[in-house]
């Protein structure tokens, strides 16, 4: 069995234990296996990268080829190179803590683990596919179960929430397809056969007219799943109505699909359909960026804010991408991480917050440190991550977007990266419009003098989290010089 195949085999395999298990406890633990595993392996494919890497100097790496339909030229073809090993590592960590944060779920909690190890297979499986019809459908997969796990264990408005997520989400993924088949009859531009593989269409010049005219179904297809704006409004509801972990999963994996397919299909496949449309989508990316900033402002309810924040930040990342240079690619892959990591954390901690507070109402809470102490400094930490502070995850990756946007002299990249750069400061405001009213001053709520500590296994779940934000913050640049070096054949097709 290949290294790659096996982050698809373990979570089905994962899944069948979890149908056979019987009661809360063994789901539990079932569930818990299975995500160490899954971690283990995506250490273990780091590691086994960087020794690949030193001798391999191929696009992608631990390729595997199999034929799945031959009379379509579909593929299931697999392959990594440092981006997708970085963003498999972000879905076995969030993932991880998932499982954690969601240790006390009672209802149907067989089901609920299924529906969480099934999203992550459909996540893996996008980060190892080089075929584009084999990308799809793992999309697809990925973002299905979202329904159930809204629709099912949710709160609130939760049919609501669920049924506009599936719908915008399905929405895109209709416009992502016809995309991608404008692409795939398109790649016998040169007179080879039809195909899907990715690195192959890239060895084709697709013609300009048909760049101009696919670029935007892809980019917003993918795009749509990133909140881009004026597409976003699926992401506050649905992050509103759903369970913590689902939260997690959805602000901090599943939302990264989105930059991944605009870089990896948008960018890579369509260079010249980016560079005429890019302009377009850079007001658009700028206006999400600000617009989820001042929303997050006026928003009380904990888990708007942090939805509304994730627009924004990940308005940032499209930007980044839309710049068009490595600098800036740079630091929107580090942006993704650090946004992946920093918004599970947020999401973990607010779940926390509200199972013993019962209200996510930042107006109804005050001094909540001085009760539950060790969950208001990892807020606080989240926090300081989200603004960019110098030490943590996210500063590396804005000071490379920033410095990336600048390399551009013209009047209109200018402006638009000193808007972008603005929002940071609105994003202080909030964060810390939301610490001092909650967990500073007296207790004014009698209810709140008692609440029960973090437990055992909510620390673990929070600790994974804050490893990695902490480690991407004081020691960047491995990191950082392994996406680097992935960049190249981007850049290339820039050229």
């Amino acid at each position: 069995m290949d290294i790659l195949t096996l982050f698809i085999i373990v979570p089905i395999i994962t899944i069948i234990a979890l149908v056979f298990s019987k009661g809360l406890e063994r789901s539990r633990v079932v569930s818990m296996i299975g995500s160490i595993i899954q971690l283990g392996m995506a250490i273990n494919l780091m590691f086994a990268y960087f020794k690949e890497r030193a001798v391999n100097t191929d696009i992608m790496v631990f390729s595997k080829d199999y034929v799945w339909f031959k009379s379509f030229n579909i593929h299931y073809n697999i392959g990594v190179d440092g981006i997708s090993v970085a963003l498999i590592l972000l879905t076995a960590i969030v993932v991880l803590a998932g499982v954690f944060i969601s240790w006390k779920t009672s209802e149907l909690p067989k089901e609920f683990f299924i529906s969480l190890i099934v999203l992550s297979l459909g996540v893996y499986g996008v980060f190892i596919s080089i075929d584009l019809f084999t990308l799809f459908v793992f999309f697809e997969i990925a973002v299905i179960p979202m329904y159930l796990l809204i629709g099912i264990w949710g709160s609130g408005p939760r049919e609501y929430s669920a049924m506009k997520l599936t719908l915008m989400l399905m929405g895109a993924s209709a416009v992502l397809l016809v995309g991608i088949l404008g692409i795939y009859f398109n790649s016998n531009a040169d007179g080879g056969a039809l195909t899907f593989n990715i690195l192959d269409i890239a060895q084709v010049h697709i013609p300009l007219a048909a760049q101009k005219l696919f670029f935007p179904f892809v980019f917003i297809g993918f795009a749509v799943i990133s909140a881009l704006f004026p597409f976003h409004t699926w992401s506050p509801d649905g992050h509103a109505s759903a369970p913590t972990a689902v939260s997690m999963l959805h602000a901090g994996v599943l939302m990264k699909l989105g930059g991944y397919g605009v870089f990896r299909v948008a960018m890579y496949l369509l260079p010249e359909g980016a560079m005429t449309w890019s302009n377009f989508f850079i007001v658009l990316s700028v206006i999400g960026v600000f617009y989820g900033a001042l929303a997050a402002i006026k928003q009380t309810d904990l888990k708007y804010i942090n939805a509304y924040s994730s627009v924004s930040h990940l308005g940032m990342v499209l930007f980044a991408l839309l710049m068009l240079n490595k600098t800036a690619w740079n630091g929107a892959i580090l942006q993704s991480l650090s946004h992946g990591f920093m918004t599970a954390l947020f999401f973990a901690l607010i779940g926390m917050i509200y199972g013993r507070t019962h209200t996510r109402d930042v107006t109804k809470m005050s001094g909540l440190l001085k009760v539950i102490p060790f969950i208001s400094v990892m807020y606080v930490i989240a926090g300081l991550a989200s603004l960019g502070l110098p030490g943590f995850s996210g500063f590396m990756a804005e000071m490379q977007i920033f410095v990336g946007a600048f390399q551009h002299p013209d009047m209109f990249h200018r402006v638009a990266t000193i808007i972008t750069v603005s929002a940071i400061v609105v994003t202080a405001v909030y964060v810390l419009r939301v610490v001092g009213m909650m967990l500073m001053g007296p207790i004014r709520n009698n209810e709140f003098m008692e609440l029960e500590k973090a437990t055992w296994y909510e620390r673990v779940g929070v600790i994974l989290l804050l490893i990695p934000i902490v480690f991407m913050g004081m020691t960047p640049i491995w990191l950082s010089d392994m996406i680097r070096e992935s960049l190249s054949p981007f850049i290339e097709r820039m050229m």
